[in-house]
């Protein structure tokens, strides 16, 4: 028998170079990503807080940590999904972001998310 996963939330990414926002020689390219997170457990999740690290393609690493998502700390039942765009700035045409959300489970339980890294690329840049 195999036991399902209480804590079980997936992550879906999609990204998007927004070239009118961004300034090639001002070493400025700003990206929108849209993140879908559904919880495919069996047990009611919050989001409290996110963690992320940009990775420029030059070598620069940011962190940033703060309460929520644009502002919401979205509840979760089994079911559930929850969709966000937001947006972040690098000084390289390519670059990187992965993370993680920590995360408050309705039985007490707190237990993180990986954001698996994904790919930041103005057009034209990668082959």
């Amino acid at each position: 028998m195999v036991e399902e996963k209480k804590y079980e939330i997936g992550i879906n990414v999609r990204t998007v170079y927004l070239d009118d926002q961004s300034d090639e020689e001002a070493n400025r390219h700003v990206f929108a990503y849209t993140i879908t997170i559904a919880n495919t457990g069996s047990v009611a999740a919050q989001l409290i807080s996110r963690h992320w690290i940009i990775n420029n393609g030059d070598g620069t690493v940011q962190e940033v940590r703060g309460l929520g998502v644009v502002g919401e700390q979205p509840l979760l039942k089994p079911g559930d999904s929850f969709e966000y765009t937001s947006g972040t700035v690098i000084s390289t045409p390519v670059g990187s972001m992965k993370g993680s959300y920590q995360m408050a489970a309705e039985d007490g339980c707190h237990f993180d998310v990986e954001i698996p890294e994904f790919i930041l690329s103005a057009p034209r840049t990668l082959h």
